[in-house]
């Protein structure tokens, strides 16, 4: 049997527009893909834990020191977390 693949629109479209993910990432992806202006004065470690909360296509809308105050911003926001390991 086959695993279906779906689209990032189809993915997306299964929790609806309030479904989100919490993953964790290291501080280094973040300061790869921001520059020093968005990051403000925030000091990362490249190793540090930092929690990513995404939209189901993928699209990170926020980044948080730990996972908890990830999901309680979602849930702040009115959306559906679930966390991806």
């Amino acid at each position: 049997m086959m695993t279906p693949v779906l689209t990032t629109e189809a993915f997306a479209a299964l929790g609806g527009p309030s479904l989100v993910y919490v993953r964790p990432i290291k501080a280094a992806e973040v300061i790869a893909s921001t520059s020093p202006m968005q990051r403000g004065d925030f000091e990362f470690e490249p190793d540090q834990i930092l929690y990513a909360v995404h939209r189901a296509d993928g699209e990170r809308l926020a980044v948080l020191t730990d996972r908890d105050a990830a999901m309680a911003a979602a849930l702040a926001h009115e959306l559906a977390p679930v966390s991806v390991h």
